[in-house]
């Protein structure tokens, strides 16, 4: 699908695991004179330890940048994004009209993941002199652009990485269970936990830490939980926590456990 008037922009983002690394596919499409389609292709770095949703957020980010400068945007009436992400199109006017304004807390009040480059794509959307839509295509169709970028975002994947989108650290679990988010119900208990991994949301001004709990009724699970104190993975704390299974919190940290 693309529009006559419009700047096309066809975006996709991929993540591999084991080591986790993304990468974004960019294709730019205009209709010229003669009434066929002019195509640029664009070859963008991938990025260590990224997850899918990032890196289709970023392939709209750096699209819209891309866009800001492009010759054609002066003649066109407006810029069309296509995605086949469903995070993306479904959120993006959450993220410009209802997140932005919660200071990137959902309606719970738990922190919205991803919210830096959510702020990004809606700071670039805003900056850009066009009006500007997102529309979602099915993934893995027999549209040629989509797979196009398809392509484009695993070679990004498999090249040359960047460093990581934002600072974590990060250790081996020693649970056999996977994540489960909201699998430790928040009861206003003491928990003893292993902290796996802490990164700063900077947006929200809080830590978010993926742990295991070590003993008790939800010995082994492993799930995720907010907090204002700077906890370090690979430690070991007795925690108290909030009564909020939908915004797990630290309400308090009692003591650290030797390990």
């Amino acid at each position: 699908m693309v529009y006559e008037k419009a700047l096309n922009i066809y975006t996709d983002g991929s993540s591999y695991s084991r080591p986790r690394r993304g990468g974004i596919g960019i294709r730019f499409v205009t209709i010229n004179e003669l009434g066929n389609e002019v195509i640029e292709d664009h070859a963008l770095p991938g990025h260590e330890g990224a997850t899918n949703n990032e890196m289709e957020l970023l392939a709209g980010i750096r699209a819209l940048e891309i866009a800001a400068d492009h010759e054609k945007l002066h003649s066109a009436e407006r810029v069309v994004i296509f995605t086949d992400s469903l995070y993306v199109s479904d959120n993006v006017d959450r993220a410009n009209f209802q997140w932005s304004r919660q200071k990137w807390l959902n309606r719970d009040g738990r922190p919205i993941e991803n919210a830096t480059l959510w702020k990004e794509l809606v700071n670039c959307i805003k900056k850009l002199s066009k009006r500007v839509d997102i529309e979602w295509v099915k993934g893995h169709s027999k549209d040629p652009h989509n797979k196009a970028v398809d392509k484009l975002a695993k070679q990004s994947a498999k090249g040359v990485l960047t460093p990581p989108l934002k600072v974590a650290t990060v250790r081996r679990k020693r649970s056999t269970q996977t994540v489960q988010i909201g699998s430790v119900l928040m009861r206003g208990q003491t928990l003893a936990i292993r902290i796996i991994t802490d990164a700063y949301l900077r947006p929200q001004k809080i830590f978010k830490y993926k742990y295991e709990v070590l003993a008790g009724a939800f010995s082994g699970r492993v799930d995720l939980i907010f907090a204002d104190e700077v906890l370090r993975a690979g430690h070991h704390y007795e925690v108290r926590v909030n009564r909020q299974t939908d915004n797990p919190r630290i309400v308090e940290v009692i003591r650290e456990l030797e390990r």
